[in-house]
């Protein structure tokens, strides 16, 4: 059974699908908090490697690869004979990442427990994320950043992975909106778009419910080829599937920044409704 990666909160995911869509995916990543890093670093990966130009996207040749783990250009840095990982080892992937990769964009390592690099350990990395070869990357999983050194902190970004409980619960409505659009009710969906009007929602209140529903969709795309966050997100993904999650996402950015004009919610209604419908 292959493995399932882990799906990263919306904020983190945004971030993510962002700088890959502007190539600026950092060569070094810290990912810290609570939940599944390695899973994150996974996702990462695979926005690294992926071929579409919305990446990741989860049904590539090297997306695919990655949710089995058998990318050869994704390895884990691990040592299960020793407490900490060998210095050698640590010296053998500083070595490894000068040569190409077999296939992919990048070779990319990842470390799954910082917590397991004693400071030696992390000195023998030091060159190489400095003045490495550009088609490597470094994917550095630690609950809290502070186990790495100031050098290595310094030279890598970090996204923080926010606790699921923690986290903000969607809405009602955009739960509702979410279901009418997995289901494929048009109707329903220009319904629910006119009662936005007729009840009298007001602008920061609309923004609320396209910011609420947007994750919900970042959610169910990254659940096309992870862990689903839940239910819903597992439906979502299902029924409308990558293509048609990314263009919903992408509605709902649009019309979140809609929001920031004097626009009048009734025309941000009807277009909302006539862009989810079309």
């Amino acid at each position: 059974m292959p493995e399932e990666l882990t799906l990263p909160d919306a904020h983190l995911v945004q971030q993510i699908r962002a700088a890959a869509a502007q190539d600026s995916l950092s060569h070094a990543v810290i990912i810290s908090g609570q939940g599944d890093l390695t899973g994150a670093a996974r996702y990462i990966a695979a926005a690294m490697q992926c071929e579409s130009p919305q990446r990741p996207c989860g049904q590539c040749g090297p997306c695919r690869k990655i949710i089995k783990n058998i990318h050869p250009d994704v390895m884990t840095a691990d040592d299960p004979d020793h407490k900490n990982i060998a210095v050698d080892i640590l010296r053998e992937i500083a070595a490894d990442a000068y040569i190409l990769p077999n296939e992919g964009r990048r070779k990319i390592y990842v470390f799954p427990d910082c917590g397991r690099l004693d400071p030696k350990a992390q000195n023998v990395l030091l060159k190489v994320l400095e003045e490495g070869p550009p088609r490597s990357a470094f994917l550095f999983c630690a609950e809290n950043s502070s186990v790495l050194l100031p050098t290595i902190r310094s030279r890598a970004v970090e996204w923080k992975l926010a606790p699921a409980a923690a986290g903000h619960i969607p809405s009602e409505n955009a739960q509702k909106l979410c279901r009418l659009l997995g289901a494929g009710r048009k109707t329903d969906i220009v319904t629910f778009c006119v009662k936005l009007e007729n009840s009298k929602t007001s602008r920061e209140e609309l923004r609320e419910l396209l910011s609420d529903t947007r994750d919900l969709l970042a959610w169910a795309l990254a659940a096309c080829y992870a862990q689903p966050r839940d239910a819903l997100a597992q439906q979502m993904s299902s029924q409308l599937g990558r293509r048609k999650l990314a263009a919903c996402v992408e509605i709902m950015e649009k019309f979140i920044r809609q929001c920031n004009y004097n626009i009048g919610v009734g025309h941000l209604a009807g277009a909302l409704a006539a862009a989810l419908t079309a």
